[in-house]
């Protein structure tokens, strides 16, 4: 046993909170745990930005329903129709408008698909098509037929991951965003604050918040305190050790998968039996009820059990330092130059005690022989590690990362993550081109199984990461708001879903 106990001295040590802001009873105040670098609406399905920008600034066309049991619901898009072929028809919202006053209609769709694929640009929402090519016919202003190749079942359910701009947004990433939701930004003080204020011309219902600041605090006590104190009215983020509160502090589902991402074409992790030492190496057990709540669960898969074709059988690999030392001594014998150094690199606030749950990796590393360091860098350089071309270096890293899928599909997750043309994978096996191809256009049960197949292959055969934990979030609310936090705060914070008491 190399940990039980890891260090969480100084966790509630906070410091100096913010004036109370001034504000109406209407407006509210978000407290976030990190900085965004980008306020783009091609990059909101990332967590951070997406809490902000999703549904609130900019709108998709379809929007699936995860508080609820309304499965895929519309949002720009009033219906769609399988055509056959590969190509479905959009029926889209009429009288809807921008930010900007511009009417909103099929050609906007069809540049933020084009702006999303655009080689000028690196978009987080591109990443989730795989290989599946789009083209857009314009029907008519509120028409428009899209043409998956290879066909694609479920491409409505994959239009709830870009959000629309206006046809003139350039191919370039903008600090001011243009959306046609029901909040418009009026401020982006870098570092600073974000202002949303509520749109009075917004197509749908007025929401009951008139206007969204948010502020940015690392430390988790900060950002709770800052609610107990009534200058702020939500903390999405906090951490166990300062939940205390059971009228303001809320536990829920978290969509989030942590892993070590590994690159299995570099030096010493191409070999297997050093991919199954990391494995062994990792008393994943000793994390839970100390740096991370419980009710965490240990991850067998890059994605939550609610997702298509779980797979029951697999187990998370047993924590098992003689077996670790072995299987390198094994690699070493034939040649692995086992000492190679491996840095894992962590991005700081990614989750709440990220910085913990990092050290104490590194250390079980070390302790069965690994040549293990650790690197804290903030998101925009982590993004240069964690996406395709990786950086050289001597030896490998290792980067822990946190995978979002809430949406039920695997092919939200399993092409980037593992195909080897993936922006995020580590992996170049044909096998596993073969079944994602295969899975990404089977429906019904077949789609299920040839998912639930993948899922061992990657975790049994390849064993292509070491996979963490599940998550579990929490949150701190006002008691003066009507909110619930869910799975779906995990990535977003849907301004028009909070009321007042």
């Amino acid at each position: 046993m190399i940990f039980k106990q890891i260090l969480v001295a100084g966790l509630l040590a906070s410091g100096a909170i913010a004036p109370a802001m001034a504000q109406s009873n209407t407006d509210i105040t978000v407290v976030l745990s990190e900085e965004l670098d980008l306020v783009d609406p091609c990059m909101a399905t990332r967590s951070n930005i997406g809490r902000v920008i999703l549904q609130n600034i900019s709108e998709t066309l379809t929007e699936l329903d995860v508080r609820g049991d309304k499965g895929l619901m519309p949002r720009l898009a009033e219906s769609w129709e399988d055509k056959g072929d590969g190509t479905w028809q959009f029926k889209l919202r009429p009288g809807v408008t921008f930010s900007d006053g511009t009417t909103f209609d099929a050609n906007d769709v069809k540049h933020s698909f084009d702006r999303v694929f655009s080689d000028q640009m690196t978009c987080e929402s591109a990443r989730y098509f795989a290989d599946t090519e789009l083209s857009f016919t314009v029907v008519d202003d509120t028409t428009l037929d899209v043409k998956a190749e290879p066909a694609q079942p479920i491409l409505p359910l994959l239009m709830s991951l870009v959000t629309i701009v206006p046809s003139e947004t350039p191919m370039e990433f903008v600090r001011d965003p243009i959306g046609t939701g029901p909040y418009a930004m009026s401020e982006w003080t870098a570092g600073q604050q974000i202002v949303l204020d509520r749109r009075d011309d917004y197509w749908g219902d007025a929401p009951a918040v008139t206007k969204a600041t948010y502020l940015f605090r690392s430390e988790p006590a900060v950002r709770a305190g800052m609610v107990a104190a009534g200058e702020a009215d939500i903390a999405p983020q906090i951490t166990a050790e300062v939940a205390d509160n059971k009228a303001t502090d809320f536990s829920y589902l978290n969509s989030e998968t942590v892993y070590l991402r590994i690159d299995g074409q570099d030096a010493p992790t191409s070999d297997l039996r050093v991919r199954q030492a990391l494995n062994a190496a990792i008393e994943r057990e000793a994390f839970i009820g100390t740096v991370l709540p419980e009710g965490t669960e240990l991850a067998v898969a890059m994605v939550p059990p609610t997702t298509l074709g779980w797979n029951p059988d697999l187990s998370p690999p047993a924590f098992d330092p003689e077996l670790a030392k072995t299987l390198l001594a094994e690699a070493q014998a034939d040649g692995i130059d086992t000492s190679l150094p491996i840095e894992i690199v962590a991005r700081t606030e990614n989750f709440p005690n990220v910085t913990e749950v990092a050290e104490a990796l590194v250390q079980m590393l070390n302790e069965v022989g690994f040549n293990a360091t650790l690197r804290m860098v903030e998101v925009a350089e982590h993004e240069q590690y964690y996406s395709k071309p990786y950086p050289e270096s001597e030896g490998t890293r290792l980067v822990l990362a946190q995978h979002d899928n809430s949406r039920g599909d695997p092919a939200f997750s399993m092409f980037f993550k593992y195909n080897s043309e993936g922006t995020q994978s580590g992996v170049n096996d044909p096998k596993v081109d073969d079944l994602i191809a295969r899975a990404s256009a089977a429906t019904g049960d077949e789609r299920a199984a040839l998912w639930s197949e993948l899922f061992a292959y990657v975790h049994d055969e390849i064993v292509a990461d070491v996979l963490l934990f599940h998550m579990v979030g929490l949150s701190r609310v006002s008691e003066r708001l009507d909110f619930t936090p869910t799975i779906a705060t995990n990535q977003q914070l849907q301004l028009s879903e909070i009321g007042f008491k």
